[in-house]
């Protein structure tokens, strides 16, 4: 309206001081400029955005303390690997055969291990290396790293557990359980727990306002219940099933008391995926119906994938392999993935596996049969939009499963693919940057998880403040049932 008003003034004014021509030229000119502004408005405002199938970033910030560790802890751990022998659980290992090179001694962060028992787990690396970066370099990272344990929402501890929990497996496997000296990864476990738990911060919260990266179900073994209170990174909750069990009531003994994981303070992240991503314009042929590689025997929950198997081995269009992605077996997993519409996810000794991921980098929809599978960044990522979930009812059906998937039409399948490629950046940890330090995408996976932790800053105060005010000697009981 401003612009019109201003617009008749200057008609006017020019009116009063030239000709009658001129005036026509110059309201014509003005009229014409008018109407190209608000054609090009009206064009930016009713041109529909791209589609998405993650939420947009918000704004926010998360303050961080690093709680300090002795470097033999973290970094001095990747050390301590790489001068190791190499992993008796695999005939090839890659960080340890000979001409292997991984980042230069001169880096004072090393590189992580590509043996991929190890890698999958990766997310305690990426996320310290976040943390490391100078703080004028991490604009894109929602958490601010602060130096001050009072002014900090939560209290990181930057133990590399998995990579502990791995090397001890990978030495001796028949040692791992045992809380002996022997037990290299018991003893960093106990050194962990005695310094956090002899803290200032920790004894404020009760450990409630710190986070732990626990990726590999076997991470902190021996003290999982001394760090229940605290903000647990898991890929899911597989790994506190024995212990959850043990703190059963008794009254439903197939019921499995979550006392200490839950969704309300704990958070699922994404395993680190061992394929390279594709992208929608490099995607080709899919003559393959249903894929799926890795181990036809599991337990627990996972006895589910030998039924599976002994029922799609002979079906026409599937491919069932045994065996893991790693060094001798990456190119036909990346083959088999890449030339398949769909790939089968079923539950194994977890409920998931980096299997999933390593399907989304490589645009084969997933067919998830777990029915107890937590997925990372629900509320942010509509996984219906790509992927396919199926009850182990049904899929145990003869024919039912192979069946339902020659079902869908092309034209939803290259649907699912499209929505899979606007979410592929959001599992990846890697930021490109030597030993890990550097900044991270905005939109990533680590980023994602400190948005995440955001999210349970309500809650954590929540229990901080119920805490305090009980009198002495008076415990809260766990009530926490939410799935």
């Amino acid at each position: 309206m401003r612009l019109l008003k201003n617009t008749t003034t200057n008609h006017k004014l020019t009116s009063s001081s030239s000709s009658s021509s001129k005036c026509s030229i110059s309201s014509l000119f003005l009229t014409i400029c008018l109407l190209l502004t608000l054609s090009i408005t009206l064009f930016i405002l009713l041109t529909p955005t791209p589609q998405s199938n993650s939420l947009p970033i918000p704004k926010m910030t998360l303050k961080v303390f690093v709680f300090e560790l002795p470097r033999s802890l973290n970094y001095g751990l990747l050390d301590q690997y790489w001068s190791s022998k190499p992993d008796s659980r695999i005939p090839n290992d890659p960080d340890h055969e000979s001409g292997t090179t991984h980042l230069p001694k001169t880096l004072a962060f090393g590189g992580y291990p590509e043996n991929p028992l190890i890698k999958q787990y990766s997310a305690e690396y990426w996320i310290l290396g976040d943390l490391m970066t100078d703080e004028e370099l991490r604009t894109g990272s929602v958490a601010k790293r602060v130096f001050d344990v009072r002014e900090a929402d939560v209290v990181f501890v930057p133990f590399f557990a998995t990579l502990s929990a791995e090397m001890q497996l990978g030495l001796d496997r028949g040692m791992f359980r045992k809380k002996v000296p022997g037990n290299g990864d018991y003893v960093r476990q106990r050194e962990v727990v005695d310094l956090v738990m002899k803290s200032e911060a920790w004894m404020r919260s009760g450990g409630r306002d710190h986070v732990f990266v626990l990726t590999d179900p076997v991470a902190m073994w021996h003290v999982k219940n001394e760090i229940a209170p605290a903000v647990l990174l898991v890929v899911d909750f597989g790994g506190w099933q024995r212990l959850d069990s043990k703190s059963s009531n008794g009254t439903s003994p197939e019921r499995i008391q979550h006392t200490q994981v839950s969704l309300l303070k704990d958070v699922i992240v994404p395993y680190t995926h061992l394929l390279p991503r594709l992208d929608l314009s490099e995607n080709k042929a899919r003559p393959t119906l249903l894929y799926f590689k890795g181990a036809k025997h599991r337990n627990g929950g996972g006895m589910i994938r030998e039924k599976l198997w002994d029922l799609l081995v002979d079906e026409p269009g599937v491919i069932m392999e045994e065996g893991f992605p790693n060094a001798t077996g990456k190119e036909q997993s990346m083959k088999g993935m890449r030339t398949s519409q769909f790939c089968l996810h079923p539950a194994g000794d977890t409920p998931t596996s980096c299997r999933l991921f390593d399907a989304i980098q490589s645009l084969c929809i997933p067919v998830i049969i777990s029915d107890h599978i937590e997925l990372p960044f629900e509320g942010m990522i509509d996984y219906l939009g790509f992927s396919v979930f199926v009850s182990v009812n049904d899929a145990l059906q003869p024919k039912w499963l192979a069946n339902h998937l020659r079902s869908f039409l092309e034209n939803q399948k290259e649907e699912y693919r499209r929505k899979m490629a606007r979410v592929q950046h959001v599992f990846q940890y890697d930021n490109g940057h030597p030993g890990g330090i550097g900044p991270v995408p905005s939109d990533g996976a680590v980023n994602r998880i400190w948005m995440k932790v955001h999210q349970k800053l309500p809650m954590i105060k929540e229990s901080i403040l119920r805490d305090r005010r009980k009198p002495p000697g008076v415990s809260i009981p766990l009530r926490c049932q939410c799935t």
